[in-house]
């Protein structure tokens, strides 16, 4: 009797299936291969989303959906991300009733307005989230504080994009900074650190740093985009 060439895992592929000696006549379903892909393709994970929700995100302690968040979602959140966005949450709640008002302010380093603060803008934007971004928003000719302040005050929650070119920025008490202190005086902020660490960013804002964000060190940008239009969503 012919005897299969991979009688544990099974072929990995359709050809290896039909010139082994006993599956070459099965039919063309090839269930060994069938039942490969079935025990070992689910754990796959493309762009840390949807079909990261077996082991990776149990890997990553992103065990949980708040109560925001949409009963078919495919993101998991971790113990301490919904302590820190609940009541963020909470007061974008209170401002969702207001009319003509921009779901995120994103405050971000000048440096940054053409690579990392523009890929968040896209896939923020891409996921149904209306952003103020200065890149867009601030005409030529008008006054940048002016319509700083009118952005932060038509946006349901800041977001700030925190890399070395914002702690550089900070520093020098740029524009940023003056943004940065207008955000701190609500409980409407989270900081999404890129490219860098809470602690540095302690060392050159205390109060900032103090507070607990979302990191690109732990999850991608496209799922901390996803986090964040859950977030502001009705």
């Amino acid at each position: 009797m012919s005897r299969c060439t991979a009688p544990v895992r099974g072929h990995n592929s359709a050809s290896a299936a039909a010139n082994c000696p006993a599956c070459r006549y099965k039919s063309r379903g090839y269930s060994s291969y069938s039942s490969y892909n079935e025990q070992y393709g689910s754990s796959r994970i493309s762009n840390g989303s949807s079909t990261s929700r077996g082991n990776y995100n149990i890997s990553k302690g992103r065990t949980i959906k708040p109560r925001w968040s949409n009963s078919s979602s495919l993101i998991y959140y971790t113990q301490a991300e919904v302590k820190t966005l609940t009541p963020i949450r909470e007061n974008v709640e209170k401002r969702i009733v207001k009319e003509d008002i921009r779901d995120v302010f994103l405050c971000h380093a000048w440096d940054d307005r053409k690579d990392s603060a523009k890929d968040l803008h896209d896939l923020l934007e891409a996921k149904g989230v209306s952003v103020w971004f200065s890149e867009k928003d601030v005409l030529l000719g008008s006054s940048l504080l002016r319509e700083i302040d009118k952005g932060l005050a038509k946006s349901k929650v800041g977001i700030v994009l925190v890399t070395p070119n914002f702690i550089d920025r900070i520093k020098n008490e740029g524009i940023a900074d003056k943004e940065l202190s207008a955000l701190l005086a609500r409980d409407l902020l989270v900081p999404i650190v890129h490219e860098t660490t809470f602690e540095a960013l302690r060392d050159e804002s205390p109060l900032l740093g103090s507070r607990s964000g979302l990191s690109t060190s732990e999850d991608s940008m496209e799922n901390i985009a996803s986090k964040l239009a859950e977030l502001v969503k009705s």
